[in-house]
């Protein structure tokens, strides 16, 4: 696999059990690669490590006064400094090619988790740790697997530069092929140390990311009640933890570097000082002695991998820990399903609560408790978060339908949907049926002011569709938010198309006209609302009171309101006490804003 090949077709079923199972299933789906940057970081390091043994026989050649072998010395070298150099260049560019595809087969992965959860991973999971896995995370993890195969090339680089020494010269070798195996194995008793100080820091990190995201996403409500500051002050403690914690672990990692340089011009100094001895005693030769002496100090190259590969690994395995954990979650449902075959349409019906929303009409649930209400649509769509008795749409399970019919033939809009950065015309560019005008969703959802506002913040920008909508829509108010996503929904035209209190962030007059606008554009179609508002409540041809995860009244609003005392306690939001006072005034506001 190439870098223009990605994205790939298909990205694999990670081994998710574990962070180092996981890395260990992303080497092995890359081993082409591997071996490749296996293969160039040999040509590279013992290119680089046959540099001393040129320099040693070039100035033997000359002592010796050879010109034959000084002519060879000089070949030799010139081979090796061109294998040096290739090897290096395709070793970059293979190790960087392994680093992006891994990195990318992770985010790929990611992708596809979070399109398959919809909004139940972030009930399970925090959205700090979503946005920490996927972009940080995801180079850590890029950067071990990268670094397995250069790693592997520089310790069997030294395996063969320590036999060819002790063939080359014994005397000297032999203490060579001692100390180097002891330089490489001195540092792992400090390694268990320097992990836990990386994992707090990363654990420290996503908490400040974690709260990061939570201040900017609750900016607007914050400035509101004045809490900015508060949030501010939590998220620089949060900081200077962070940076605490990054000073201690810079400390271990800058102490194992610190090894790392002594102890291999220790050896040097030893192999210096016994070299010198059997130089004088006329057991080797001066150009023995340069050779050894200049591969000691060239093999402390390949030696800084064993360095560079602990760090990633220290850093990558709480990130693929996490990665991990993202990537188990599964659906309560299979994306695959049992059934084949285009959406079905019909009646869609809920067994295990009884809720029914005919085929073809506006159907209202109301429910007083609104974490069940948002399960419960999440069920009706084909979403459940836990196994249980399957939704029926026309007499189908949509638990054994494939995961891309049942989103075709049921669209669920929560209570709190996401604007994607962008232009309009990008906002609207969705699956749709191709039956609804873009300005017939908008007119339909009152975004009339909202498109003003988009065009007065988006200089250059003459037609409302080529305005640009921020992060999230954060420049918006959150009514304005709220029609924009309906609008989407509604642009959509699925067969069923289920909103979750879409008009929580409007006034009365605003939502009255969207109500008649959803019932209007909708007409034929099935479309179940989630709401307690009298407005929408007024306007639905059916009305279902859910009570206790049953459902408990049917009927329409007019005669609900009268006759069920629960259900008039959920809509006017008052006592059993002032019940006639409440619904006086809920009657004389759907016939003012009707």
């Amino acid at each position: 696999m190439q870098i223009h090949d990605l994205p790939y077709p298909d990205p694999g079923v990670p081994d998710a059990r574990s962070g180092p199972r996981f890395l260990w299933w992303l080497f092995r789906n890359q081993l082409g690669g591997q071996l490749r940057s296996l293969a160039w970081g040999l040509v590279h390091f013992v290119s680089v490590s046959a540099l001393p043994f040129c320099v040693g026989l070039a100035v033997q050649a000359v002592i010796d006064r050879s010109g034959s072998r000084l002519a060879l010395a000089g070949g030799l070298l010139a081979l090796a400094c061109a294998g040096n150099a290739i090897g290096d260049t395709f070793l970059h560019r293979t190790a960087i090619t392994n680093w992006i595809t891994a990195a990318a087969r992770v985010q790929q992965l990611l992708a596809r988790k979070a399109s398959s959860l919809g909004s139940g991973l972030t009930r399970r999971v925090s959205a700090g740790e979503v946005v920490a896995v996927s972009t940080g995370d995801i180079e850590k993890i890029g950067w071990f697997v990268e670094a397995v195969s250069r790693f592997t090339a520089a310790a069997l680089t030294i395996v063969i530069v320590c036999v060819g020494l002790v063939v080359y010269q014994p005397a000297l070798g032999v203490v060579v092929a001692v100390g180097l195996p002891v330089l490489a194995v001195a540092v792992l008793p400090l390694l268990p140390r320097a992990t836990r100080r990386a994992d707090f820091q990363r654990e420290k990190a996503g908490r400040a990311t974690e709260l990061a995201s939570d201040t900017v996403a609750g900016l607007r409500v914050l400035r509101g009640i004045g809490g900015e500051e508060l949030f501010l002050d939590r998220y620089r403690s949060a900081s200077q933890e962070v940076r605490h914690a990054a000073v201690r672990s810079a400390r271990m990692w800058s102490l194992i570097s610190a090894i790392q340089v002594l102890l291999p011009g220790l050896l040097l100094i030893a192999v210096v000082w016994h070299g010198v001895g059997l130089a004088r005693e006329g057991r080797i030769t001066i150009g023995e002695l340069v050779a050894t002496y200049s591969s000691v100090m060239i093999l402390t190259y390949p030696l800084r991998h064993f360095e560079e590969i602990a760090m990633a690994y220290s850093f990558s395995r709480p990130s693929a820990r996490r990665a991990a954990r993202v990537l188990s979650l599964e659906r309560a449902t299979s994306e695959e399903g049992s059934l084949a075959g285009d959406a079905p349409s019909g009646d869609l019906y809920d067994p295990a609560t009884g809720v029914l929303a005919p085929s073809g009409r506006l159907t209202a649930v109301v429910c007083g408790d609104p974490d069940a209400a948002g399960q419960l649509a999440e069920r009706l769509g084909g979403h459940p978060a836990e196994e249980g008795t399957s939704v029926l749409l026309g007499g189908v399970p949509l638990d054994e339908l494939p995961l891309s019919v049942a989103r075709t033939a049921v669209l669920v809009q929560d209570k709190d949907p996401v604007l994607l950065s962008g232009t309009l015309r990008e906002l609207l560019e969705v699956p749709a049926s191709g039956d609804i005008d873009p300005r017939e969703a908008l007119t339909a959802a009152q975004c009339d002011d909202v498109l003003a506002a988009l065009v007065q913040g988006s200089l250059g920008a003459e037609d409302p569709m080529d305005a640009r909508i921020t992060e999230r829509g954060r420049s918006l108010s959150g009514g304005q938010r709220q029609r924009l996503a309906l609008a989407r929904s509604l642009f959509t035209d699925p067969e069923v198309l289920v909103l979750d209190e879409p008009t929580s962030a409007v006034d009365s007059h605003t939502e009255a006209r969207i109500a008649e606008g959803v019932r209007n554009l909708r007409s034929g179609r099935t479309t179940v609302v989630f709401t307690s508002s009298p407005l929408l409540l007024d306007r639905a041809d059916r009305v279902v009171l859910v009570h206790e995860g049953e459902v408990v009244a049917v009927g329409v609003h007019r005669e609900l309101v009268h006759k069920e005392p629960r259900y008039r306690a959920v809509v006017t939001r008052e006592t059993p006490s002032t019940d006639d006072d409440a619904l006086t005034g809920v009657l004389e506001e759907i016939e003012e804003t009707a």
